[in-house]
């Protein structure tokens, strides 16, 4: 039989190009010209017949070449392709979810790419009974949006609306998130508002959606606050609501928040999260926003009606680092403060959230952060972790604390991660210990920007003593082939025997409420934590050490660093 002939129906392609003279939209190979919007400034738009799940299209500025549609659902060809439409009403959606919010979550980080040999978001589907089985209740997504090449760590997206087709493409993604529910678990999706990557950028040919007048680690700031700002505003917004709508997401994790310069009296973060409230209130679905911030400022997860911003939640490095430094002995960088006296940065964190609350900071020369109001705003506001993609990654060769660290004091981190007041999240493969590092990895098509970041790794690392030739390559394919986790190892030997901690830590962990009491004793290399009718002691100074636990039930423990009761 012949094959039918795609359904075509009037479609409404539109653009937002304020500065162009002339704009025609490319759709299926034929040109038609647009024509200004009457009732947006800036905007142009025409109807033309196209296949709504089919259709290749993009815009001319100009006469200038055929660019990507800066709002594309879909660059089957990657960034600098043409566009294609998307039919989200399409999608055979199959779990009934009702949604889960972030109040008594527990996050699990992964990264699509290396999270399995194939790297796609089917593969992934198949080890999400293992999430399901550890106790975790959200699977937290690097950023998936499309960069050029295949491999990358997902930060410098150019298409910010488009699901990296390596991974499996727009469909791929929703068959992830509906599977992901059908097993109980939310999707959380790293996203980036502060930047686009370096390469196959073509935003600023559109419009002002970067401005000179504020410089970021990644040149010219997003535009926040300058003119043409409300439009840019408007754009991430609506490509924040489209992730939430159009593919399920539960929340988003935004990325480096702090990098966000904005002088405007209403905060875009601000807005964006009324944006979120009101779609999840129109959804039925609870919805919420998760920051990256290195600002120290309680503001930011203070509801707004009790003037904050009015995000749910943010990461907690303070935390992180006074971990790393009481279980590694670390003290270099940003882990010199928390180094002096570990655990009793360990306990500040875990009373009252931030460790710089206004005190002086070596690391940044000045006195840093603010108070955090625990009674105001719980811990759970925070998420809690001994190990994310940067705090491995940035390592100089992407080692994991199981590369170091014995077995009983990964036991201790995940019995203080797991228990604390803290929302915890895991990063893949923390559970068992995995042997494989994360390392930095790029696909840079264009040569001499490869070089400049193969360059300019080894240049930052030769500063703190490391050989050129001791830092992979990010480049190189076997640096990202190194990154991906061996699926064999989780049953066996002493992975299996963290794995089985994890699980048990996880299922006790609803037996912890409340803000947690903590005692330590510095010299001696205790520390001790109770929440409700859960305490856990750890000992992590390497010698036989007597835990002053109150009495109770000994629920679990892991000889001799670790032991949980219940009073």
């Amino acid at each position: 039989m012949p094959t039918p002939a795609p359904t075509r129906r009037p479609h409404r392609f539109s653009l937002w190009a304020p500065d162009a003279a002339t704009v025609e939209v490319e759709v299926d190979g034929s040109v038609h010209a647009m024509r200004p919007d009457a009732a947006r400034s800036g905007w142009w738009e025409a109807g033309v017949p196209a296949d709504p799940s089919a259709t290749r299209y993009g815009f001319r500025l100009d006469g200038g070449p055929t660019l990507s549609d800066p709002r594309s659902p879909r660059q089957p060809d990657g960034p600098d392709g043409l566009s294609q439409l998307v039919d989200h009403a399409a999608f055979p959606w199959q779990a009934h979810w009702p949604g889960r919010g972030l109040t008594g979550a527990v996050l699990y980080e992964l990264h699509i790419g290396t999270f399995t040999a194939e790297g796609t978001f089917d593969a992934a589907i198949t080890r999400l009974p293992h999430l399901a089985a550890l106790g975790v209740t959200h699977v937290e997504l690097m950023p998936v949006c499309s960069f050029p090449g295949r491999r990358g760590w997902g930060y410098d997206g150019v298409a910010p609306w488009a699901v990296h087709e390596p991974y499996g493409g727009p469909d791929g993604l929703k068959r992830f998130v509906d599977a992901a529910h059908g097993h109980g678990l939310g999707v959380v999706l790293d996203v980036v508002h502060n930047h686009l990557g370096p390469s196959g950028n073509h935003l600023p040919r559109f419009g002002p959606y970067f401005t000179d007048r504020h410089q970021t680690p990644w040149g010219a700031a997003v535009n926040l606050d300058a003119p043409g700002s409300d439009e840019v505003r408007a754009y991430l917004i609506a490509c924040a609501l489209a992730w939430l709508r159009d593919y399920r997401i539960d929340g988003l994790r935004l990325d480096a928040v702090h990098a966000l310069v904005d002088t405007r009296a209403l905060p875009f973060l601000e807005q964006l999260a009324a944006a979120v409230d009101s779609l999840a209130q129109r959804s039925g679905r609870p919805l919420f926003l998760v920051g990256e911030s290195d600002l120290n400022d309680p503001r930011l997860i203070t509801p707004r009606e009790a003037g904050g911003t009015g995000l749910a939640a943010q990461w907690s490095d303070d935390f992180h680092h006074a971990l790393h430094a009481a279980l590694t002995g670390e003290g270099q960088g940003y882990y010199a403060d928390f180094a002096v006296r570990p655990l009793a940065a360990l306990a500040k964190t875990l009373t009252g959230g931030f460790f710089h609350d206004g005190s002086w900071s070596s690391f940044r020369g000045r006195s840093h952060g603010r108070p955090l109001d625990t009674l105001r705003t719980p811990l759970h506001r925070l998420l809690g972790y001994a190990q994310t993609h940067d705090q491995i990654g940035n390592r100089a060769q992407g080692d994991r604390l199981a590369t170091t660290l014995p077995l009983e004091l990964l036991a201790a981190g995940a019995a203080l991660v797991l228990l604390s007041p803290f929302t915890p999240m895991l990063f893949m493969g923390e559970e068992w210990g995995a042997s494989t590092p994360w390392q930095y990895f790029t696909d840079h098509q264009d040569p001499e920007l490869a070089r400049a970041v193969r360059e300019g790794r080894r240049r930052e690392f030769a500063e703190h003593g490391w050989k050129p030739e001791e830092i992979p390559d990010p480049q190189a394919e076997s640096t990202f082939a190194a990154s991906r986790l061996d699926w064999s190892e989780p049953e066996r030997g002493h992975h299996a025997t963290l794995l089985d901690w994890h699980r048990r830590l996880l299922r006790l962990r609803s037996l912890a409420s409340g803000p947690a009491e903590v005692r330590f004793d510095e010299d001696e290399g205790w520390l001790t934590m109770r929440r409700g009718e859960l305490a856990v002691g750890v000992n992590l100074s390497g010698q036989p050490r007597e835990l002053p636990l109150p009495p109770g039930t000994v629920l679990a423990e892991f000889a001799p660093s670790t032991v949980v009761v219940r009073t």
